[in-house]
């Protein structure tokens, strides 16, 4: 088989598994934490943290190989303004993720101490839980914009 149609298979799986397990996790542990339900929030907050320990971050860093990979294969330019721009929101996409799962983390205390006490979510819930989603969109965005850049590879300047 022809090590590039390989790598960019595998690169297009990871970015399935990377994408959706993002948007899965993501409407899961929104839903949760909007029903008030603090022993279900604990529970799917340690789901969630899982699912991102199992499936986002080996396709993430299987995203990272593939890719430059791909890149090395197809002759591009390793400083191509449309990769550059990709790097960027990679980074991004990839310190936003790190402060969700730090998020999530602090989330599931909160509701397990929460649900310990039999006391309602505290204000420190909902701020972090609102940081969460504004994280959640700025993660989301920079994949849409990576897909773009991959599909259109634009002549940025």
């Amino acid at each position: 088989m022809d090590p590039y149609v390989l790598v960019r298979g595998l690169h297009i799986f990871s970015a399935f598994i990377l994408f959706g397990t993002g948007l899965g996790t993501a409407f899961h542990m929104y839903v949760a934490c909007r029903s008030g339900a603090v022993a279900g929030i604990a529970r799917v907050a340690r789901q969630v943290v899982l699912a991102d320990w199992l499936f986002t971050l080996p396709a993430g860093f299987i995203q990272l190989a593939t890719g430059l990979w791909l890149v090395h294969l197809a002759g591009h330019d390793l400083t191509a303004p449309w990769l550059l721009l990709s790097y960027l929101l990679y980074a991004t996409a990839g310190a936003a993720w790190l402060v969700v799962v730090k998020l999530q983390l602090d989330l599931q205390r909160l509701a397990v101490t929460a649900m310990d006490q039999g006391s309602e979510l505290p204000d420190r819930f909902w701020q972090a839980f609102r940081l969460w989603v504004r994280l959640g969109w700025v993660g989301f965005v920079s994949l849409i914009g990576i897909f773009v850049l991959m599909i259109a590879r634009p002549a940025l300047w």
